[in-house]
This record gives C-alpha cells, sequence and structure tokens, in this order.
C-alpha cells in the first residue's frame, strides 16, 4: 500500500486541530481522513475542509452555510454526513474550532450508535 504525502492544506488544518489533542491525518478515498482517537471527525478532499455532522449538529453547520461533502456514485451525487463551515479559521480561530468541537462530539455518537448496533 503506497501513502501519499498529505497536500498542505491537510498539515494546516491538522496543526491548527492539536489543541483538540493528538490530531492525525489518513489518505483515503482520494482525500485525507483528520482523526482523534481513532474517530475521523473531519476530512479534506480536493482542497476542502468538511467536519462530522450528525443529527444534532447538523443545523448549526447549515445555518452557518455549510455545504455538503458529495461524491459521485455512478453519476449519482451522494451527500455523506460532513459538511464544510465557511469560517477562514485565519480571521476566526475560536468559532472554527467550536465547530470542529460539534464535528468531534458527532464523531463520538455517531461511533458509539455502531458500536451499539454490532451486539
Amino acid at each position: 500500500m503506497s501513502r501519499r504525502k498529505p497536500e498542505p492544506a491537510v498539515d494546516r488544518h491538522v496543526a491548527r486541530l492539536q489543541v483538540l489533542g493528538p490530531v492525525r491525518s489518513r489518505a483515503m478515498f482520494g482525500g485525507h481522513g483528520i482523526f482523534l482517537d481513532d474517530r475521523m471527525f473531519a476530512l479534506v478532499a480536493a482542497g476542502r475542509l468538511y467536519f462530522k455532522v450528525d443529527a444534532q449538529t447538523i443545523d448549526r453547520f447549515e445555518a452557518a452555510g455549510g455545504v455538503p461533502f458529495l461524491y459521485d456514485r455512478r453519476g449519482t451525487p451522494v451527500a455523506l454526513g460532513y459538511r464544510s463551515v465557511p469560517i477562514d479559521p485565519d480571521e476566526a480561530l475560536d468559532r472554527w474550532l467550536a465547530f470542529a468541537e460539534l464535528a468531534l462530539e458527532a464523531a463520538v455518537r455517531t461511533k458509539a450508535k455502531r458500536e451499539r448496533r454490532r451486539r
């Protein structure tokens, strides 16, 4: 398996997110997943960052103007549970990090829900 070097945007986002804990990235599906404690809470695709959302957080992301991460499945766009945040972290880092924390909480809930279903 070959390892792709993260694009500069991935490295910048990972560096900013270190305040949440030991964040790391991993190449996947043509982009990069961003993880904390083995929970993927963000992804970077085509240079754009998307944060994890769930039923409890999606409204906040949409109200901020976030757009869904879409991928093409046989000619049909499919939305995953990730939304962008149109906040420039260089201008409003605290607000941007608040959305990162919401994404991490959504990732924790999603993982717990999956584990309950497995039992």
